[in-house]
């Protein structure tokens, strides 16, 4: 939320600096997140000051040239300053404004330039009389700006035009401070800790507000459910004149991030961002029947809202009719298209009302209207302020717009809210904040937040809470309004701390990620980190890239983002998202790891797995003159990569599986028994077309839970090196070309068990008019060591003659001769 500066000194007097501002603030619970300057021109108005034109005469020679002294009420110039002026309009006797050397002003073409002392046609020029749009105030060129003739000399534009500098503070407002939705909620609470740390006790200067009329005849409206609209009033204007609105207002709502429409609607929109009150205008000659109905639809009715768009209502939005039932606006969410303001109105009707706050946050998360004043109501406005906010739209259109009450107030208001009641023991706030505070600074500062008191005991009191704090309901949430204003930082530590003792799991999963992520990077990887939210679109539907049945699938409700509109199932799409924007800015070689979580609903309600995700793309080395740093990763890079992070981790004991599913072209699983450890391979080509992926995309997919209860039964073991060598024995294998290397692994191990060291892949032959139809040969080296002895000949033939029989049983190969 954007709060002025200056607006809030308006209602209070605040000598304090933008730095001390934020801090108190964030001590009240409105934790300002930053703040800005903001300029109502970019050009600097206070080296602009305002003259009187004393000589003017032409220059000979030029056709539009005038030599002009200018009394700007400057001592150094008892003259005046000599000023080259080339208007037509220039005359003497004219108040001007004039920008002083320094000063930066628009050139014709829209860019700033420097005023600097100079000579035109042999005439000293020591300023420059300025027309409206060189101060960035207009868009008129014609001629210079004509000011009043009483106006004084000397005057900043600045000061003449009341547009000095703002500080736009960004406040991050936590949902329970529906208070504080506007600039007077937050003046309260600055004026709260002000007077309860300062003394400062000065009320707040409300804003004028005119007096609403207490007869006559009220527009005729009725409400059809009370529950989703407890309070609706407005009155009937007419004598309007619509049109731009003054500069202050534009000024004001710019600043703060909002478009200036007309005078009508800028001042509801001033009115809401002032007192958090939503207004709406609605052009009386619009209403058909003259009358308002404040009612549901049948689920389908069409309406066309202000945007130009048509939707279809669903039975529980609440409407704005007509006195013939058809539609102007969704109640507290957004406008229709030809109920509103325009440039010809001359007669509206005024809506200041109370929506629930369930009923606005569903019908905008329906249609995905997240507008500034369904986000108020959301939070909730005070339900008696309904006509405070009235009385002070009416004051300004009256001032903006000529507007004249033509109707007394209309105001269903069947049961009206009451404020809350809520009994509190000072023992029992001391003993949740942490600190003995008197119960003479506890009712200070209750009575400084405008929350009233009843039934005062020297053991307690009843906190009577304002109706504009919806969310204070409970004791708890008293001492949290009488924390916030002492301030957490003013709790002193306790003298005694209590601690007590956390077991870590064995192993430690925050140290198991830690390890393999820093293995990655020190293997050359970047860690990616992106959002748990995904598209639906990408696994359910007709073009459905990665299929998921779509009752597995969490959506969300996401109106920031309605193309994020479920959980990730998938880590996959993430790193492919990762790649492809990295790749568009010129990255293509790419070694990305994330941890994240994955979340798939179950028959027992919703699965959340830890997941680490691998991706390889381009090139294998970087580039380089060297042949081999041309090659471009492959299934073995990644293969060697899974490979040596198991066995850095100290996973080992595994089979190897492979598979054929998406989103993998071809791939191979680790896996103890049923558990998966990791799934790794191509990522299908179409898939990583679909997502604009240039090149191949090689990923992993580690189950984090499983790897970490593979390494629960893990022991450090030290072994000393062997003072025996080793003996390497080498033997060619035709064997079926379905049979995979770890076969030959697995069962060699099985056969060996205690010297076989280790089973090496040294070549691949396949070629059927020498091996036989369907065979392939592989040429496989096996080392022993003794630990205790050095290996004789006869040893070793003995353990080879025991391979060569076990993969003739158990694999149906063949020795190559």
């Amino acid at each position: 939320m954007k709060v002025s500066l200056n607006w809030l000194r308006e209602f209070l007097d605040l000598n304090k600096t933008p730095q001390e501002i934020a801090d108190i603030l964030t001590s009240l619970g409105l934790e300002v997140e930053g703040w800005e300057t903001v300029k109502p021109s970019p050009v600097d108005l206070h080296k602009v000051v305002t003259g009187l034109v004393t000589v003017c005469e032409r220059i000979p020679d030029t056709d539009h040239l005038s030599a002009t002294q200018v009394d700007v009420g400057d001592p150094d110039y008892p003259s005046g300053r000599s000023v080259v002026c080339g208007a037509p309009n220039v005359a003497v006797g004219q108040k001007v404004l004039v920008a002083l050397p320094g000063a930066q002003v628009f050139s014709k073409d829209g860019t700033l330039f420097q005023i600097a002392e100079r000579k035109v046609r042999g005439v000293a020029s020591q300023g420059m009389i300025c027309a409206e749009d060189e101060l960035g105030l207009g868009h008129d060129h014609a001629g210079i700006m004509v000011l009043p003739p009483d106006t004084p000399l000397g005057v900043t534009a600045a000061a003449y035009f009341q547009q000095d500098a703002d500080t736009v503070i960004e406040v991050g407002l936590t949902p329970n401070r529906a208070d504080a939705t506007n600039h007077l909620g937050v003046a309260r609470d600055l004026a709260a800790y002000l007077q309860v740390h300062e003394g400062v006790a000065s009320p707040l200067q409300l804003p004028e507000s005119s007096a609403l009329p207490a007869s006559g005849n009220a527009y005729p409206a009725t409400v059809a459910d009370p529950e989703a609209c407890p309070r609706y009033s407005g009155i009937l204007l007419d004598n309007l004149r619509v049109q731009e609105s003054p500069d202050w207002l534009k000024n004001r709502l710019l600043a703060l991030g909002q478009r200036p429409i007309n005078n009508v609607v800028d001042v509801t929109n001033l009115v809401r961002l002032e007192m958090g009150q939503p207004l709406h205008a609605f052009d009386a000659a619009e209403i058909g029947g003259g009358k308002i109905i404040v009612q549901t639809l049948p689920a389908g009715t069409p309406f066309v809202t202000l945007d130009g768009v048509e939707r279809k209502l669903f039975a529980e939005d609440l409407m704005i009719c007509d006195g013939n039932g058809a539609p102007m606006c969704i109640g507290g969410v957004f406008g229709g298209a030809t109920s509103g303001v325009k440039d010809s109105t001359t007669s509206i009707f005024l809506e200041s009302a109370f929506f629930h706050p369930r009923w606005i946050r569903r019908s905008m998360l329906r249609h995905g209207l997240r507008t500034d004043a369904a986000w108020t109501f959301e939070k909730g406005v005070d339900p008696n302020g309904c006509q405070k906010a009235l009385a002070r739209a009416v004051f300004l259109l009256q001032q903006l717009a000529g507007a004249r009450t033509a109707s007394a107030v209309v105001d269903i208001y069947p049961r009206p809210v009451e404020p809350v009641r809520i009994a509190i023991r000072y023992d029992k706030v001391n003993a949740l904040i942490g600190e003995d505070l008197p119960a003479e600074r506890i009712r200070t500062i209750l009575s400084a937040l405008g929350i009233g008191m009843s039934d005062v005991t020297p053991e307690g009191l009843t906190a009577v809470i304002p109706t504009n704090k919806p969310d204070v309901l409970r004791p708890a949430d008293v001492v949290e309004e009488i924390l916030r204003v002492h301030g957490l930082d003013n709790v002193p530590l306790p003298t005694h701390l209590r601690s007590s003792i956390e077991i870590t799991p064995k192993p430690d999963p925050d140290k198991v990620r830690n390890f393999a992520a820093d293995f990655l990077a020190a293997q050359g990887f970047n860690e990616a980190m992106s959002l748990s939210l995904s598209n639906s679109a990408w696994y359910t539907g007709p073009n459905a890239i990665y299929p998921v049945p779509q009752e597995e699938l969490v959506y969300v409700h996401n109106t920031a983002n309605q193309g994020l509109d479920c959980l990730r199932p998938t880590l996959v799409f993430s790193g492919l998202e990762a790649i492809r924007n990295n790749q568009n800015r010129q990255q293509p070689d790419l070694r990305l790891f994330e941890f994240g979580k994955v979340y798939r609903r179950a028959a027992d309600g919703f699965a959340e797995t830890a997941r680490l995700a691998v991706f390889l793309t381009g090139t294998h080395s970087p580039e380089s003159w060297q042949p081999a740093a041309k090659k471009t990763v492959d299934f073995f890079t990644l293969k060697a990569v899974v490979q040596n992070l198991l066995a850095r981790l100290g996973v080992a004991g595994f089979q190897e599986t492979t598979v054929e599913e998406a989103p993998f072209q071809y791939a191979m699983r680790y896996h103890r028994g049923g558990q998966e450890l990791v799934t790794f391979g191509a990522i299908q080509p179409a898939l990583v077309k679909k997502m604009d992926v240039k090149n191949a995309v090689f990923c992993a997919d580690f189950h984090v839970d499983n790897l970490i209860k593979a390494l629960a039964g893990n022991k450090v073991q030290y072994r000393e090196l062997s003072r025996f060598p080793a003996v390497r024995r080498d033997l060619a294998l035709v064997l079926d070309r379905s049979v995979p290397f770890g076969d030959i692994r697995q069962t060699a191990q099985k056969t060996v068990k205690k010297i076989l060291r280790e089973v090496n892949l040294f070549d691949v032959f396949e070629d059927e008019s020498k091996l036989g139809a369907g065979k392939k040969s592989y040429a496989v080296s096996f080392t022993f060591e003794d630990p205790d002895k050095t290996l004789q000949d006869k040893d070793i033939d003995a353990l080879m003659r025991q391979l060569q029989e076990a993969f003739e049983t158990k694999l149906n190969a063949r020795l190559r001769i």
